[in-house]
């Protein structure tokens, strides 16, 4: 069992788990019936992202793993994700300026793992490509709408990109098993689309007549399980079928 390449996919796959729990707490609270589609959408595509990790995880485990094991019976501090996927829907800005400073990150991302040397990993980004794809139209498009709107909502947008702006300088920080899958060929070396990340999103706030927020400090620590207060409670939702009836199945 590699373990480095167990924890690379964690990094990977918790993003996609926490994002779409989250979005999932949204389902029928959409502004309107179209947008809260396509937000249980998005969410269903990232689960089924997260599936597909998963299974490759618990293979790689092997023994009595299953997909299921590997998603809800991990403590905290197991759990890899960054702090900004796991941050609260305050707002349907703040859940925008999540998805849209997310989506940038994750195709860069895949477009990368696309060519991993992992035939797994590979195939999974290419499969997801085209899904994320769309992510990035549709949050891009609301932080544009938003942005170029009323006052109000240039505001509330604004107010949302400059507190979920310190979680983002975490996506490019490398941890060992990042280190470990690179030197292999397997993993993706995410600090080397940093630049093309804040030009692309850069590019869409303009667009929207919006500030690219500015910092010194960022918050860190979900890569290496040191998570937000926040965590916990999405835990309690995710888990507790599971661990209330240990080893159901649908």
């Amino acid at each position: 069992m590699n373990e480095s390449l167990i924890q690379y996919i964690f990094g990977i796959a918790d993003n996609a788990l926490i994002l779409g729990q989250r979005l999932g707490e949204l389902c029928g609270h959409g502004p309107t019936l179209e947008t809260d589609i396509a937000g249980t959408n998005i969410a269903l595509d990232l689960l089924g992202q997260t599936r597909s990790y998963y299974q490759y995880v618990a293979k790689l485990q092997g023994g009595e793993a299953t997909e299921d094991t590997v998603a809800f019976l991990r403590l905290e501090r197991e759990y890899k994700n960054v702090l900004l996927v796991e941050q609260p829907n305050i707002d349907f800005a703040y859940v925008m300026a999540r998805q849209f400073l997310f989506d940038h990150f994750h195709l860069l991302l895949l477009e990368q793992l696309q060519f991993s040397k992992d035939e797994n990993l590979a195939a999974i980004a290419q499969k997801s490509i085209k899904e994320v794809s769309y992510h990035v139209r549709f949050s891009s498009d609301w932080i544009k709408r938003l942005g170029d709107g009323t006052d109000e909502s240039h505001q509330r947008i604004q107010e949302a990109m400059d507190y979920l702006w310190q979680f983002t300088d975490e996506l490019f920080q490398m941890t060992e098993a990042d280190a470990a899958m690179v030197s292999q060929g397997i993993g993706v070396d995410v600090s080397a689309f940093k630049s093309a990340y804040h030009k692309n999103v850069s590019q869409v706030l303009s667009e929207a007549t919006l500030k690219t927020p500015v910092l010194e400090f960022f918050q860190k620590g979900g890569k290496m399980g040191r998570h937000s207060e926040h965590m916990g409670y999405i835990l309690t939702d995710l888990q507790y079928m599971q661990r209330t009836f240990p080893n159901m199945t649908w």
